[in-house]
């Protein structure tokens, strides 16, 4: 049974990203023990809320240098998606930098307000990783966000989304991924995706 670590990040959404998991066969751990997460078969770091205080917490858990080191697979979810790269606008701080980058408030404009909710097409990049992790979904599937920030589109992005102007909607580099959109609100799509994370090679 696969093991997975899932980085007690403070996140409201745990508790049905642990139970998505659950359901697909996987034992999932919440922790915020380095030892417990460097272990572990695969590490989710989940995220709600805004990037400054998550970055504090991470750093307040001495975890910045665990997850920076990690050798299995990794996903970020949401937010924590978004700490994955190497700097955010909101509240001007430095994260992870596991992938390139920087996060940027979504553009507003008529008929488009901020934060970005509801249900968005996902349009898939060519790429090898996004074959392995995105196996199994469609060019006309559906993912659920609710986001006021993003990333911006770069050759780690393995599926995209537009919303005001296209943004990263999945991210992928070496054993690092990222879904903006919440897997464990988006139906077989999320589970899909969870899945595919879950039997990738370690």
């Amino acid at each position: 049974m696969t093991v997975v670590a899932v980085i007690d990040s403070g996140g409201g959404n745990i508790g049905s990203v642990r139970y998505a998991l659950e359901r697909l066969g996987a034992r999932s751990m919440l922790t915020a023990d380095p030892a417990m997460i460097a272990s572990a078969d695969r590490v989710i770091l989940p995220g709600v809320g805004a990037a400054a205080p998550a970055m504090a917490r991470l750093r307040e858990l001495d975890l910045v240098a665990t997850i920076r080191r990690l050798q299995q697979p990794l996903l970020g979810i949401c937010l924590g998606m978004q700490l994955l790269y190497e700097s955010s606008e909101e509240g001007e701080v430095e994260c992870l930098g596991l992938l390139p980058g920087r996060i940027t408030r979504l553009p507003t404009g008529p008929g488009v307000r901020v934060p970005h909710m509801g249900w968005n097409l996902l349009q898939k990049h060519e790429s090898a990783l996004g074959e392995r992790l995105l196996a199994g979904i469609g060019e006309r599937d559906q993912a659920y966000f609710v986001h006021s920030y993003a990333a911006p589109v770069t050759a780690d992005t393995l599926a995209s989304a537009g919303y005001g102007a296209r943004f990263t909607a999945v991210a992928g580099r070496g054993r690092c991924f990222g879904a903006q959109f919440h897997p464990e609100r988006s139906a077989a799509v999320g589970s899909r995706l969870l899945a595919n994370f879950l039997a990738l090679e370690a």
